[in-house]
């Protein structure tokens, strides 16, 4: 292979464990979106099933969902993103949860029951506390609920908020004002429901009886990767773990925020992608590499080629400032990146051979230094990898 990605195994299951150790009384959700997180959805997917350590499956759409299903996981799983109207009879028929947060899916599914034979969808409903994107606003929660409860063809299982500023930050008032608001609405609704018996037309979730509260019986869930290491209020009845399921702090305030609390946690990256030196040649000095002229070498050079550029996700922005390992050593990037080629100097490393393998992310090499160089987040230096890329479960 020209290039590859090495995913290891034990490092995402210590990820794991050490997750689950900080809220052991709470359910563990692997957010495997967006091919989990460029680690490889069905690499992930082996390793999390096959551990037996993950109680609930997050992924971002219904194709996700039902690669998942396809692929040996009878693990409960929640679609957190867009779901189209004409898929929910699949999401039925496979046991699929789909996030609630608009009146329009309560009239399609009620318009459409006869097709649904009286079996249910499984619904978690996305609450607004200050994020201001999908979710239900305080005003009509009880409204919503109401009437989801009220149709035979909706089982509400979760409820849940997302949090808007509580990783990029050391101060998590902001955080701590949507906890209120997730309480006071979770109150509300227990409120409003208060005395309601399982065999009511508007009862909800597991049986119950009448001391017990509506929201017993619902999945509540609000913890992000920073809300799980930092925020323990947070935790609820399951928590997510997205970034650092993959061994990468969602921040430095993060990160900075659990030595103050006196967190122990280590995270350990899971991700490593190498490629090939395919070419390499002698260069004098001030011969221009690469499209634009952009740089030429200071000095009589040697350089390699590498068969990976900006298709492949390595990012034009790293055109002259990145950096890769050969042999253990730094070699910086030469000129611009192209669509799949990039020129890497090895002046000063002579033992480089034609073949090497070179390391372009893992290591010393850190999403999060590839982020600064870039002026973006981890979360996108490693979604961005091309998922054609082969994953290895190392």
């Amino acid at each position: 292979m020209k290039t590859w990605i090495e995913i290891s195994k034990n490092n995402i299951l210590h990820n794991i464990r050490s997750l689950k150790s900080l809220a052991p009384t709470s359910k563990f959700m692997a957010v495997l979106k967006s091919n989990a997180y460029g680690h490889g959805l069905e690499e992930m997917n082996t390793i999390c099933v096959q551990s037996g350590l993950v109680d609930w499956y997050g992924v971002d759409s219904f194709d996700e969902a039902i690669f998942l299903r396809k692929n040996k996981n009878k693990t409960p799983i929640l679609v957190l993103g867009y779901v189209p109207f004409e898929q929910i009879g699949e999401c039925i028929k496979n046991n699929i949860s789909i996030v609630a947060y608009n009146e329009e899916l309560l009239k399609y599914i009620e318009k459409n029951a006869t097709s649904y034979k009286n079996k249910k969808l499984k619904i978690h409903i996305k609450v607004e506390t200050g994020t201001s994107r999908q979710g239900i606003a305080n005003d009509e929660l009880v409204k919503f609920v109401k009437k989801a409860s009220k149709n035979p063809n909706i089982f509400i299982e979760g409820m849940y908020t997302h949090y808007a500023n509580i990783e990029d930050t050391t101060d998590p008032a902001y955080a701590m004002e949507q906890l209120k608001k997730f309480h006071k609405n979770i109150k509300m609704l227990d409120d409003y429901f208060d005395g309601i018996a399982a065999s009511s037309p508007i009862a909800i979730g597991t049986p119950r009886n009448d001391a017990k509260k509506w929201s017993d019986g619902i999945v509540k869930h609000s913890a992000c990767s920073a809300a799980i290491i930092n925020y323990p209020e947070t935790h609820f009845d399951m928590i997510r773990a997205g970034i650092s399921l993959y061994g990468h702090w969602s921040s430095n305030e993060a990160m900075i925020v659990a030595k103050q609390n006196s967190v122990d946690l280590t995270l350990k990256p899971a991700l490593t992608w190498k490629a090939r030196i395919v070419q390499i040649k002698e260069l004098p000095a001030k011969t221009p590499v690469s499209y634009g002229l952009t740089e030429r070498v200071k000095y009589d050079s040697r350089v390699a080629i590498i068969p990976i550029g900006y298709w492949d996700g390595y990012d034009r922005g790293l055109s002259g400032i990145g950096e890769v390992l050969v042999s253990g050593e730094r070699a910086k990037v030469l000129g611009r990146i192209c669509m799949n080629m990039m020129i890497i100097d090895i002046t000063n490393i002579p033992k480089v051979k034609l073949f090497d393998e070179v390391i372009l992310l893992g290591g010393e090499i850190t999403a999060e230094e590839l982020a600064k160089k870039l002026g973006t987040i981890n979360y996108e230096v490693i979604a961005r990898i091309n998922p054609l890329i082969k994953r290895i479960i190392i």
